[in-house]
């Protein structure tokens, strides 16, 4: 994927995200947004650095790693169940077929421990594969609004 169509994904889904908490009513969606919504507020910082929008700083961008890591692993728990709310972009197929989600978000997992912070040259060439791997997730697994 390019990274000018990485970034105007990762632009859409934090607008979409922004918009999309209004009038949740059902709490555990709204948890579960919060989740993803942590990790694209994470996504978007790393991304900033990437292309130059934002100064390269290690530390914040190993702060933003470990942040990412940490939402990631979150999502299992935040989808354990099949909860719905009109908001909710989860399509059923997540529960449906658990265990590709699960090996989805195990992937998702291993491309932000992947990321190299260690600066900005290392960073731009490990960010790719976590840009495919949201996207690969969001085509299978997020309703298109």
């Amino acid at each position: 994927m390019t990274r000018l169509v990485m970034f105007a994904v990762m632009g859409l889904a934090a607008a979409g995200a922004a918009l999309g908490h209004q009038g949740v009513t059902n709490p555990v969606v709204m948890a579960r947004m919060n989740v993803m919504s942590g990790v694209a507020d994470q996504t978007k910082v790393l991304g900033q650095m990437v292309k130059g929008a934002a100064e390269f700083d290690a530390a914040q961008a190993a702060a933003a790693r470990e942040a990412l890591i940490a939402h990631a692993r979150a999502v299992p728990e935040a989808f354990a169940k099949p909860e719905t709310d009109p908001k909710s972009e989860a399509l059923p197929t997540i529960w449906d077929q658990p265990e590709k989600f699960a090996a989805a978000n195990d992937a998702f997992i291993a491309a932000a421990e992947g990321l190299d912070v260690s600066s900005a040259q290392a960073l731009a060439a490990s960010f790719g594969a976590l840009g495919a791997s949201c996207s690969g997730c969001h085509r299978d697994y997020r309703l298109k609004r």
